[in-house]
């Protein structure tokens, strides 16, 4: 019971540091303050909990097994984002295990986001599903997104052929061990000025997802609205017992970015 209570105290500490540190940079800044996703990759549905009891609502996940078998077993209000790889093969496991899905963050090619849109009519979902196509501004071959050179043609597909899913904005990660992840930032938000006036769309209405546990403050002084936040709550994680196949382990919060980060 002693260990339990300090884990509990441990998360509500971390996520009110957090919090802390967005409305101090928000109120310097006097913008609204990012969305803080808690991303709770690899811990157990009592680490969610803990921050639940603590008023959090936006969750991370970055494997698609991970979220359908951990999201049922959690309150209903939860809204959950994937911002991991999604492989389209797994869009209808996902949107019939989490109806309450809020986002997923990680679209970065026209049939992903064609069978997450085929998904939700097959689940009878209601609300348009808001999806975040992810950029690739570091150029690394081994990170999933759209190269900022083709990202429109993705973003156009999911306008004008995907009814059920709502284009919100755009996602990236940075490099792995780059102390200076400005660049990046600045590739993301010139990305979507691009996507607003090609679509005709307000700039302002449009999400930047971007800033992990080491960056989050400079992330919105480039402009975030939606940050991904995960060892500086829950601490750092478990060995993944069984590692995920390649093609299902996305990026997202504190992943890829050296030490500091990975934890």
């Amino acid at each position: 019971k002693t260990s339990t209570f300090k884990a509990e105290m441990a998360v509500a500490a971390g996520l009110a540091q957090v919090r802390a540190r967005i409305n101090a940079i928000s109120a310097e800044l006097k913008i609204s303050p990012p969305r803080l996703v808690a991303v709770s990759k690899l811990m157990p549905a009592s680490a969610v909990m803990e921050a639940y009891n603590e008023g959090q609502r936006h969750f991370g996940e970055n494997y698609v097994q991970e979220i359908c078998e951990k999201a049922p077993a959690l309150p209903p209000d939860i809204k959950w984002h994937l911002i991991g790889h999604l492989q389209s093969n797994k869009a209808k496991a996902l949107l019939k295990s989490v109806p309450n899905l809020y986002m997923v963050e990680s679209v970065d090619n026209a049939k992903c986001a064609a069978a997450l849109d085929k998904a939700c009519d097959a689940v009878g979902r209601r609300e348009p599903l808001l999806v975040l196509v992810q950029v690739n501004t570091s150029q690394e071959e081994s990170k999933s997104g759209c190269d900022e050179s083709n990202f429109l043609e993705v973003v156009e597909h999911v306008i004008n052929s995907c009814k059920r899913l709502r284009f919100a904005g755009l996602m990236t990660i940075g490099k792995l061990g780059d102390d200076n992840p400005e660049p990046y930032f600045r590739a993301l938000a010139s990305c979507r000025a691009r996507a607003a006036e090609k679509f005709s769309l307000k700039e302002q209405e449009l999400e930047l997802s971007m800033g992990m546990s080491g960056d989050f403050e400079l992330a919105a002084r480039h402009g975030a609205t939606n940050v991904r936040v995960g060892s500086t709550i829950f601490g750092a994680r478990p060995a993944k017992k069984d590692s995920p196949p390649p093609s299902d382990a996305g990026g997202g919060a504190d992943a890829g970015r050296g030490a500091v980060l990975s934890a």
